[in-house]
């Protein structure tokens, strides 16, 4: 179906204006009522966020999103589009995406008179107007709402006085759309103030200009709460006109934090491609990660530990399985919990330490990190590293005796990352009654998984205080006793 390009068509197909709000709104109602998903991607805020989303948007407020990095508030902002109609009417030639019946520019208006029905409209999609800021302290009035261009003034023969010379900066551009500022508060107090009219009476001023331009388009901002301490803060007339401020958080149990860590993360490689199979167990201790990154005594809370962590550290899991099985010659791979420790480059830049936690070094908390998330998954699979479980004779005897036993026959078991699969398995096998023990509590469905989770069993020993681990380098994992290993440390 062919869309009006006139003025006079697009009057005669009966299409009438209205501003964004009430086009967020009607729409938002439209799919309340039918119950369509709203804001695809974003998890875990279905019963926080999302319905004062929903407030906002039906009260026809601006709002601004307020949470720490990396919780989807710029995310949340982009998603607002689907809200929008899919096509819209504008002035053919406008940077300002004039609405046909009501032009505001002196040259659109000029045309409008001139043209009459002859009029030229373009339609513009609904991603087109969304236009976002980033808020930086070099951010002048001129990049935001307009200035005098004195080129256009030379070229055109203009008089500084006449309004054509004006150069329309991003904010007017917006015009018919949404706008929205990300990290308000790096925005300079003087910027923020030319923030204030187009909030409270929908219009813009530019310089000495006796115009006041109406704009129409529905305003979002996001600010993270360190910024108001640490960079910049909101001056309290824009604050006051920003009708809604909308907290958003982390996600709040493990559940929602793997889906949003399964949405994002680039692990489908391609076809032809090394299979990288990743046990349960271990997929749960990459999240629990940044679980225990936000529970951490040497991390800053203030600042925040972003989903993205949890992201990047399981992509970097999945590329060193992927690494050492084609340094093995191997099509596929299974995850180990030494891939976890290999990828703490993906930790690493994204927690900020107190002094506390910079005293100890960063590398030494993320491992610590992981270790603490290993711990966590391994306590859900396997039972307590104290636990007693049921002799033969009817008495009890610790879970993991044998295992323990093994090791206080003065052996020790050498773990190479990048050993095939084969090897690593074979090396486990050694271990007296740890394989037995992991089939039968844990019941992997390949060995691949069954050697993963005996590493895991080792792994929840070492951080139980059971068995030592020393790190001969970043590859190689040396288990042993751990009163031998406290021995040989007194002895140095």
């Amino acid at each position: 179906m062919s869309r009006p390009s006139t003025l006079g068509e697009l009057r005669a197909s009966g299409w009438t204006s209205r501003s964004v709000h009430a086009e967020l709104r009607s729409n938002l109602i439209q799919k309340l009522k039918n119950g369509d998903p709203m804001f695809p991607g974003i998890v875990g805020y279905e019963d926080s966020v999302v319905p004062q989303l929903q407030n906002a948007l039906l009260s026809g407020h601006s709002f601004i999103l307020l949470g720490l990095r990396g919780q989807a508030k710029t995310r949340i902002a982009r998603s607002l589009t689907s809200l929008l109609d899919e096509w819209m009417p504008a002035i053919e030639g406008s940077d300002m995406n004039e609405d046909p019946f009501h032009p505001v520019t002196v040259p659109s208006r000029k045309r409008a008179q001139e043209l009459g029905d002859k009029l030229p409209i373009r339609w513009i999609h609904r991603d087109e107007r969304y236009q976002e800021k980033l808020a930086t302290p070099d951010v002048t009035v001129a990049d935001l709402i307009g200035d005098v261009d004195p080129i256009k003034a030379a070229t055109q023969r203009l008089t500084f006085a006449d309004p054509e010379v004006i150069h329309f900066g991003i904010l007017p551009r917006a015009n018919r759309g949404i706008f929205c500022v990300n990290e308000l508060p790096d925005l300079q107090a003087r910027i923020q103030v030319g923030l204030l009219n187009i909030l409270e009476e929908g219009d813009i001023q530019i310089r000495g200009f006796p115009i006041r331009m109406p704009m129409d388009m529905a305003l979002v901002f996001t600010a993270n709460p360190e910024d108001y301490t640490n960079r910049g803060s909101i001056i309290t007339p824009l604050r006051d006109r920003i009708a809604s401020q909308i907290l958003t958080h982390y996600p709040r149990d493990l559940a929602q934090a793997r889906a949003i860590t399964e949405a994002e993360s680039w692990t489908a490689r391609g076809q032809g491609e090394i299979a990288v199979h990743v046990p349960d167990a271990l997929r749960q201790a990459i999240d629990l990660v940044a679980f225990e990154a936000r529970e951490s005594e040497f991390v800053d809370q203030a600042s925040g530990v972003s989903a993205r962590l949890s992201i990047a550290l399981y992509e970097n899991v999945i590329s060193n399985a992927e690494r050492r099985a084609l340094l093995a010659g191997q099509s596929e791979a299974t995850v180990r919990p030494a891939d976890l420790y290999t990828g703490i480059s993906a930790v690493t830049g994204k927690v900020e330490l107190v002094y506390d936690g910079e005293r100890e070094g960063m590398g030494t908390v993320a491992r610590m990190l992981v270790g603490r998330a290993l711990a966590t998954a391994f306590a859900e699979v396997f039972p307590d590293g104290y636990a007693e479980g049921e002799g033969d004779a009817g008495g009890s005897e610790p879970v993991y005796e044998s295992v323990l036993a093994w090791f206080r026959g003065a052996e020790t078991l050498e773990l190479d990352d990048e050993a095939a699969d084969a090897e690593h398995f074979a090396k486990l096998q050694r271990v007296t009654g740890l394989e037995d023990l992991v089939r039968r509590i844990a019941e992997p469905t390949s060995d691949g998984e069954c050697a993963s989770l005996m590493e895991l069993v080792l792994e929840g020993l070492h951080q139980s205080s059971l068995l030592s681990r020393d790190d001969d380098g970043d590859r190689v994992r040396v288990f042993g006793d751990m009163l031998a290993q406290m021995a040989r440390s007194l002895s140095n």
